[in-house]
């Protein structure tokens, strides 16, 4: 499968969640997104007023974090982190699910928390994503969440957050798209080089979040000497 520049670019999620980073570096984050049109910028709730300025008249969207990055908040709080960052500009937020609720096969809290944060993305014509964190997660339990899924239609379904104990692997993806019932998959953590890249989207993913979207673009034109 060889892809163009320009489908890798709307692929992927340019993002920087690192706790020191700073305005000069957000703005940087939103010039690189638009300088080599990546879909869009993924970033912490605070910078998020700033960077949807920022990316003011471009076509790249905001995305932004909630319940990040280890998810043990209330479901509520988590509805309101939505609803913040939403007033703040966002397109699109990555919700981090209970990981020790999955753990407990406490499912009925999964799909509860699934529902109150689809409809808070929904009521606002936004963009919801599940992030599994799928390191901590045995093959049963990301079936069962993507069957979750599969009932209550987010709009898609991630793999990991990149600050668990490993990021996205193929084989998950795989399990994920084959489970969830047509919800989209996104690819996130760990992917730094184009041919990891090309591995995600081969299983089935058509969202990439990573910190290294510049570094794999110019991978791309290397290879066909541009």
């Amino acid at each position: 499968m060889e892809l163009k520049i320009k489908e890798m670019a709307q692929m992927i999620e340019h993002t920087n969640l690192k706790a020191f980073s700073t305005k000069e570096d957000f703005k940087k984050l939103c010039d690189e997104a638009k300088e080599y049109g990546f879909k869009s910028v993924v970033v912490n709730g605070e910078p998020a007023a700033f960077c949807s300025g920022q990316l003011k008249g471009s076509d790249v969207l905001l995305g932004v974090t909630i319940g990040f990055p280890l998810g043990q908040m209330t479901i509520e709080a988590k509805v309101f982190e939505a609803e913040d960052a939403i007033k703040n500009g966002c397109d699109e937020f990555d919700y981090v699910l209970n990981v020790g609720k999955v753990k407990e096969h406490d499912f009925g809290y999964i799909e509860k928390e699934m529902k109150a944060l689809v409809e808070a993305a929904g009521k606002n014509g936004k963009v919801c994503k599940v992030i599994y964190e799928t390191c901590y997660l045995t093959d049963e339990e990301i079936i069962e969440v993507s069957r979750i899924a599969a009932r209550v239609r987010p709009d898609f379904v991630k793999t990991s957050t990149g600050f668990g104990t490993g990021g996205a692997k193929p084989e998950h993806v795989r399990l994920m798209k084959e489970n969830a019932g047509g919800v989209a998959v996104k690819a996130s953590g760990g992917i730094r080089s184009y041919e990891t890249a090309k591995m995600m989207i081969e299983a089935g993913a058509v969202r990439l979040g990573t910190s290294s979207g510049v570094e794999i673009i110019k991978e791309m034109k290397e290879a066909e000497g541009l």
